[in-house]
């Protein structure tokens, strides 16, 4: 697989964004992957519970801006969607491990996990906006209705980032730990010890209430958020972006 690693014990896999060169950026590859596992994972008897962490020093950067100009992804069977689709319809037990930034659908993949576990250190941020884009994997909903609406609001509008302290204070991280990966996998391991229709049932029943309602907001979103990438607003930001990331790198170069 394509910087996707996985690993599994006792009744857990490990999925693992390998790619800390670039802070695991999510490449349209990496996206198929994370969606096969996931598909896979589900249909394994032997898999309980599945935690989703990184290499390095981040968990990711959101989205590899160079691959989403090249390659926008804008039709319903790109491999975004499938990763979407397969996070939201995943009927077991999903953790994450986070450490460093976690940016974009880096923080918005985490309000489809059942228990995460964050470094002290680590940062959380949705900037849509800020590349011309909007909100994606159901969090105009899911955000506002953890969160509640005004803080939802100036999250996402003013694109700022928020510490593993106001994560947990919102709801979005169970625990923090400085040793956040050995943290999440002693949960999983317990849930994982546990019978397994049991846990299933617990969640679908956990989910149900708001399942159809993320679903059809995700396709809305998914929507809006094709339509901007293509947009003139968009690919300024994007190339101001990329201006601005190769003057930080000429600039630490020197």
């Amino acid at each position: 697989m394509s910087n996707i690693t996985t690993s599994a014990a006792n009744g857990v896999l490990t999925v693992s964004l390998d790619r800390p060169e670039k802070m695991n950026a999510l490449t349209r590859d990496m996206y198929a992957d994370l969606a096969r596992t996931l598909i896979e994972a589900a249909g394994d008897f032997s898999v309980r519970a599945v935690i989703l962490t990184s290499a390095g020093d981040h968990f990711t950067a959101g989205n590899d801006i160079k691959d989403f100009m090249d390659h926008p992804p804008t039709s319903a069977d790109s491999t975004v969607a499938a990763f979407l689709g397969a996070i939201l319809e995943f009927p077991k037990p999903l953790l994450a491990a986070v450490k460093g930034n976690a940016i974009g659908v880096g923080t918005t993949m985490l309000l489809h996990c059942d228990v995460v576990v964050a470094d002290p250190k680590a940062n959380f941020s949705m900037p849509f906006v800020s590349l011309g884009l909007v909100p994606e994997a159901g969090s105009s909903l899911l955000f506002p209705a953890l969160v509640g609406y005004q803080r939802a609001a100036k999250i996402f509008m003013t694109g700022e980032s928020f510490s593993s302290e106001a994560a947990q204070e919102m709801g979005l991280v169970a625990e923090i730990s400085g040793d956040c990966y050995a943290s999440a996998l002693k949960i999983a391991q317990q849930i994982a010890a546990q019978p397994p229709t049991a846990i299933i049932n617990t969640k679908a029943l956990i989910k149900a209430s708001k399942h159809d309602a993320v679903a059809a907001v995700m396709k809305a979103e998914f929507e809006l958020f094709a339509m901007a990438l293509t947009s003139d607003e968009a690919m300024e930001a994007f190339m101001n972006f990329m201006a601005k990331k190769a003057a930080e790198k000429e600039k630490g170069g020197k």
